[in-house]
């Protein structure tokens, strides 16, 4: 290994630090709300949008969700929160490269994502916001 080499795979190290803790910090936040059940009252606040308005929000039955994902459960958290569960394995796609790239020393270009992306993926949201607080939508409320 040459001292150029030794050097790159030293910084790709360094450059891993922040995807691993990303990594460290959501495996930690997994690992609370598997050991305290959000199902119990009084372990977690209220939703503020469900508590003043009486509808769900897109983050409604989140928190029960990742505790079934966290037990193994995924037919129950796709019950509590199903966009949740979508965006899970899309979360890790993008937690992956991120940390290939770190390691290879490339910049994040967060995975050719571009700002239309983020337009999609607002109105999915806000679809799925007002879908599962009408009527025909009951199979996505919480």
């Amino acid at each position: 290994m040459t001292e150029e080499t030794a050097g790159a795979r030293r910084s790709g190290a360094r450059a891993l630090a922040a995807p691993l803790g990303v990594a460290l910090a959501a495996g930690a936040a997994v690992a609370l709300v598997g050991a305290v059940d959000p199902n119990e009252p009084g372990h977690y606040p209220a939703c503020p949008f469900l508590t003043l308005t009486g509808l769900y929000c897109p983050g409604c039955g989140g928190l029960r969700a990742v505790h079934a994902l966290a037990h193994g459960d995924p037919a129950a958290a796709l019950g509590l929160n199903p966009l949740l569960v979508a965006a899970a394995p899309l979360l890790a796609v993008l937690w992956a490269r991120w940390a290939v790239r770190s390691w290879r020393g490339l910049p994040f270009d967060a995975a050719g994502l571009r700002p239309v992306h983020a337009w999609w993926l607002l109105g999915v949201m806000i679809v799925f916001w007002i879908g599962r607080n009408l009527p025909f939508g009951d199979f996505l409320a919480p």
